[in-house]
Formats: C-alpha cells, structure tokens, sequence
C-alpha cells in the first residue's frame, strides 16, 4: 500500500483513540492485519478498505490518497 494510506490509517486511529487492537476489533480484523497495515508489510483487501472508511466515516479514496477530503 502507499505511504498516504499509512499516514492517514494512523492519524485517523491515533486521534480516535484508539489502540490497534481495539481498531481491529471494531472493524472485525486480526490485530495482526492493522500492525501489517501501518508498518506498510500488507495491503487491506477491498473489504477492510470499507470497513475502515465506513468506521471513520470518511471515503475509501481519502484513505487511499486519491482525494484530500
């Protein structure tokens, strides 16, 4: 995955709060996927990529960099 979504997954779990095993828990992940995902070591399917953007209500393309908002 790209740095951008990285970035954002981080900042966006960061200032909800949360740990990267309750993240994992909410959107029903292993905890072992949110770790891969933030040091950048595996790519979310399409599924988790819509779990993450529904919890933290915002679009799978602003996760994915494509937009800025």
């Amino acid at each position: 995955m790209n740095e951008i979504f990285v970035k954002r997954l981080i900042e966006l779990r960061t200032t909800a709060g949360l740990s990267q095993r309750k993240l994992a828990k909410e959107i029903d992940v292993s905890y072992a996927a949110v770790q891969y995902w933030e040091r950048n070591r595996s790519n979310p399917d399409a599924e988790s990529i819509i779990r993450l953007a529904k919890f933290f209500d915002v679009s799978a393309d602003y996760l994915l960099g494509l937009t800025d908002d």
